[in-house]
């Protein structure tokens, strides 16, 4: 079991990892000239393809699922994967990408409320207190130092954080139900679906055919950036709190800023490293009492 949820864990940091790097995939699709939806709607399309080519080779019943329960997916892929990416992208256009990042990690909060409301997890001192070092740390990774924020930015920043959150609490209802595979599947099958009629998709996909470093970045985005990171999240979900698990996703912004250092050469100030230091301590902070707790309780049964 110790190893089953320190495995979790790993899953959901490779996970944020795949989202920190979205970056490197979507600067050169938007600069091709792809809409915000066309680059959500290729990211849904390239999941649910691999997705589905990957069920139909390994196990054609994890298709199978009951229509009382399509509401699970609808969940993920319509409140979660589109209200989100709407959200987020409407934020980026209307603020800075730093503000907009702290606005999107308000997702923890939501996310540890909820929890709580819906699957009665404990709101402990040790989470509070690893919420409150991820969110500091991510202030300074952004490089976020105050200013006014138009209310239309603040209510579109705080949405992406609540769609944000919403799919680590529906994705938790579903797998008590349904493998990993078939929640990502029909996820990006909805967010497919319900996008299609608001994408100019011939313009998307002559954009694609006439740049092959957008097509690269598009398959990129799509394996490396939102197939990859939705499975191993959804995986780690299984057997880690949905709050904590939250919290681990902190190492995506972490894992942003040294992707920018590396790959666009943008400078490491010294409030940057104390960021990703934060972020790191929180992480490790989640971890460790529970170990230490387990090793105490082995301790009194000897």
């Amino acid at each position: 079991m110790k190893n089953r949820s320190a495995l979790s864990v790993l899953l959901i940091l490779v996970g944020a990892s795949g989202w920190g790097v979205i970056g490197l995939f979507s600067r050169p699709m938007s600069a091709a000239g792809l809409t915000a939806f066309q680059v959500t709607f290729v990211r849904s399309v390239t999941t649910v393809a691999l997705m589905g080519l990957w069920l139909l080779l390994r196990d054609r019943s994890l298709f199978r699922i009951r229509l009382r329960d399509m509401w699970m997916f609808v969940g993920t892929g319509l409140v979660s994967i589109i209200f989100f990416n709407v959200c987020y992208f409407t934020t980026i256009q209307r603020t800075t990408l730093a503000v907009a990042s702290i606005l999107l990690y308000t997702a923890p909060c939501f996310v540890m409320l909820m929890s709580a409301l819906f699957f009665k997890e404990k709101i402990t001192a040790q989470k509070i207190a690893a919420l409150a070092l991820a969110f500091g740390g991510c202030v300074l990774v952004s490089g976020f130092a105050g200013g006014e924020i138009a209310p239309a930015a603040l209510l579109t920043g705080i949405g992406s954080g609540l769609g944000y959150a919403t799919y680590s609490i529906f994705g938790k209802v579903a797998l008590r139900k349904y493998h990993t595979f078939t929640l990502v599947f029909y996820t990006f099958l909805v967010s497919t679906v319900c996008l299609a009629p608001f994408v100019h998709i011939p313009a998307a996909a002559h954009i694609l055919a006439g740049s092959g470093k957008a097509a690269a970045c598009a398959a990129g985005l799509g394996v490396i950036s939102t197939f990859m990171p939705y499975v191993c999240y959804t995986t780690g979900l299984e057997n880690v709190e949905a709050g904590k698990a939250s919290v681990l996703a902190f190492a995506e912004p972490m894992v942003a800023t040294l992707c920018g250092i590396v790959a666009f050469r943008e400078p490491l100030h010294l409030k940057n490293a104390l960021g990703i230091g934060l972020i790191f301590a929180a992480i490790v902070l989640l971890n460790v009492p529970l170990r230490a707790r387990r090793a105490a309780q082995k301790g009194e049964q000897s």
